[in-house]
């Protein structure tokens, strides 16, 4: 059986994922890591991404590997940096960061991309996943994720709505709700846009199959 670790510094991730591997990847040996001091950390220290987050990474991912998985997907999108170097070193194996779907279909929908956080350090590292030239807007979703730590699910999905309608006005031809924690809000979000709204566990998953198959 094919065992994939999934790793969270979120515990909001946890559920997506797992929710949506089971619907399309039943099969599948699920292992979850979270560590959600990661993303306190780097909210609260200013240092960025640093080479002690990076080893922080490693440690994981090493663990993860050594307990017999054989890809890793993580799930918090504002750590690429310390994700790629992860990658660099496992060769041999899929290390995914959370996006690398759904930024591929997003760039192949065309046009101008909204991006949506909850989290503002993920809209200070993930424009760097697209192509040179894409033309990006992002917007925060102020308050959701203290709504969504809070139990405030409708709470969460307004304020994420609020932001895509936000970033329709200012000509988005695409939504891309950017982290785990957000795609129970992508169909309250659908309901109120007509455009194409992306989230990030489905393309994750339909990533991760094709890469092991």
């Amino acid at each position: 059986m094919t065992r994939v670790a999934l790793i969270h510094a979120l515990a909001h991730s946890v559920a997506p994922i797992n929710i949506e591997m089971a619907r399309a990847w039943p099969d599948c040996e699920r292992m979850n890591l979270l560590d959600d001091s990661l993303s306190a950390d780097l909210a609260r220290n200013g240092r960025g991404l640093d080479a002690a987050m990076d080893q922080r990474f490693e440690t994981l991912a090493a663990y993860a590997e050594n307990s017999g998985a054989q890809a890793i997907l993580f799930t918090c999108s504002a750590f690429g940096p310390c994700i790629e170097a992860v990658a660099a070193k496992r060769p041999h194996m899929p290390v995914l960061k959370p996006n690398e779907a759904m930024v591929a279909e997003a760039v192949s929908a065309g046009g101008r991309i909204g991006l949506i956080a909850s989290f503002a350090p993920t809209l200070a590292s993930m424009p760097a996943e697209f192509p040179a030239g894409v033309d990006l807007v992002t917007c925060l979703a102020e308050g959701a994720l203290e709504a969504l730590n809070q139990g405030d699910l409708e709470g969460h999905d307004a304020l994420v709505v609020q932001a895509a309608l936000h970033l329709q006005q200012q000509g988005c031809n695409v939504i891309a709700l950017t982290q785990f924690s957000m795609a129970r809000a992508q169909a309250a979000v659908q309901r109120v846009l007509d455009l194409p709204v992306l989230s990030t566990p489905a393309s994750a998953v339909r990533l991760l199959r094709q890469r092991l198959s």
